[in-house]
């Protein structure tokens, strides 16, 4: 019996190429301002025409602002790109949600909840956290920008099947443990490579517990365990979140729909190239010491010593470590802080707002912190204002900023000093991604607002 990977790949193979990888149809192609320009310019120069605009929808998110979006971007870089992205769609007919319109925000973000990304489908991004659009029940994946421009040509791209792995999380989350705490675990158990040549379906009854939003944060981190993708059978909970969204099928088609998503799952009998089981009473809140978002403890835990790091790894962690400021076997519970993001694709929907708020609520923001609140799209902004959820924050002393991808990989005007600490709900931690010199600490919402209201590295479990 086939897994459910199979059967959407099988679906959407247009031919094998003996000997060479297999020719896949793409339902959807999104894209952005920095991976998309050359892609264009490449079918400019052929002459070529977009084979099915209608499957294609691009926004900006890397570059924009996040203040003042009405007035024109200041870095000169940022301009172009995003200046170049509004040409590129207009000349080629494709639809472009524009900076600053109630249609943008970060692509990964704006796809699940405009009803964009379905089950069942195969998506592609020049971006490497398309993985996101997988918990949708979607065989979803980033490309490179010569991938994005055969797309654009054929609606097609070549591409070599990856194995299968089964990852299920079974039994019940215990207090202030959330999904973004699930995927840092599993990146620690795997490491950075341990999914490398897979595509991962998630399962469990962990899984089946989460909220989509909870699984789109962790298809989101599928990427940083080295897998080209993850994601999570389609079931109820998918059903019920895209209803009566923008783009999702309506009426009779809608009906339709679901009798077919319905029959998007593993069979009973699947054989999967690799399986493997966590239990849920094992994770608990979670902070990353290092410079890859495996290198990752319990909030109570304490850095590795060195004597238990395998020798050949024992360079990279000293050296990660030394950009870090930490020492080995130190722990990180009381560690002061200097900012804090809550955003990026990976935590920037109403739901990790929600929990940030719960937790901030009728306390104060810590002197000395800065703090960037980033939602991840207009729509997520809306919802924060409709839910009373700013007035709560700012009565803590935070603000909302304005949608974009922000401090999770400075491209922006939101970066963070240098040697200076940041607890971040983004996606990687690697040297310099929030900013040369920068020292990333990934968390969930809750361990973010913890720090915000402390000033230090804090388990949030005292605060609930």
């Amino acid at each position: 019996m086939n897994t459910l990977f199979d059967k959407i790949w099988d679906k959407h193979v247009v031919q094998i190429v003996p000997d060479g990888p297999t020719q896949l149809y793409i339902d959807r192609l999104y894209c952005h301002e920095v991976t998309s320009p050359q892609a264009f310019a490449g079918m400019r120069a052929r002459g070529l025409k977009m084979f099915r605009p209608d499957q294609i929808f691009c926004m900006p998110d890397h570059n924009t602002p996040t203040h003042d979006q009405d007035k024109p971007i200041e870095d000169p870089i940022s301009k172009k790109q995003v200046d170049t992205l509004a040409k590129n769609t207009a000349d080629f007919g494709v639809t472009h949600f524009a900076m600053n319109t109630k249609d943008n925000g970060i692509i990964h973000v704006v796809g699940p909840e405009k009803g964009l990304s379905l089950p069942g489908m195969t998506i592609v991004c020049g971006d490497s956290h398309t993985s996101t659009h997988g918990a949708m029940g979607a065989v979803a994946f980033g490309i490179g920008t010569s991938e994005v421009e055969m797309v654009m040509a054929s609606q097609c791209i070549l591409q070599s099947k990856p194995k299968s792995m089964r990852i299920s999380i079974n039994g019940k989350l215990s207090k202030g443990v959330t999904a973004k705490d699930v995927a840092l675990y599993l990146m620690s158990q795997l490491t950075t490579s341990g999914a490398t040549g897979y595509f991962v379906e998630y399962s469990g009854d962990v899984v089946k517990d989460m909220s989509m939003e909870g699984r789109l944060t962790l298809c989101n981190l599928s990427i940083e365990m080295g897998a080209r993708g993850g994601f999570v059978a389609p079931d109820e909970t998918t059903f019920e979140y895209i209803k009566g969204r923008e783009y999702a099928p309506k009426g009779e088609e809608w009906d339709k729909a679901v009798a077919y998503w319905k029959t998007l799952k593993s069979g009973d009998d699947a054989v999967f190239d690799k399986e493997l089981t966590f239990e849920a009473k094992d994770i608990e809140p979670r902070i990353t010491y290092g410079t890859n978002p495996g290198m990752g403890i319990g909030i109570t835990g304490n850095i590795p010593t060195l004597d238990e790091i395998p020798e050949e790894e024992q360079a990279g962690f000293k050296k990660s470590l030394n950009y870090m400021g930490f020492q080995p076997g130190e722990k990180l519970e009381g560690h002061p802080i200097d900012y804090v993001f809550l955003g990026a694709c990976t935590n920037g929907r109403i739901e990790d707002f929600r929990a940030f708020a719960s937790l901030v609520k009728g306390k104060k923001k810590a002197d000395g912190v800065t703090a960037w609140l980033v939602p991840g799209s207009w729509l997520v902004d809306k919802q924060i204002r409709e839910e009373g959820i700013d007035k709560i924050v700012e009565a803590a002393g935070f603000e909302i900023r304005q949608p974009g991808c922000s401090a999770c990989l400075a491209m922006n005007d939101d970066k963070i000093p240098a040697g200076k600490y940041s607890v971040s709900t983004s996606n990687r931690n690697f040297e310099g991604r929030q900013g040369p010199g920068s020292r990333t600490i990934l968390a969930s919402p809750y361990v973010a607002a913890a720090a915000a209201i402390t000033g230090k590295i804090t388990d949030p479990r005292e605060f609930m």
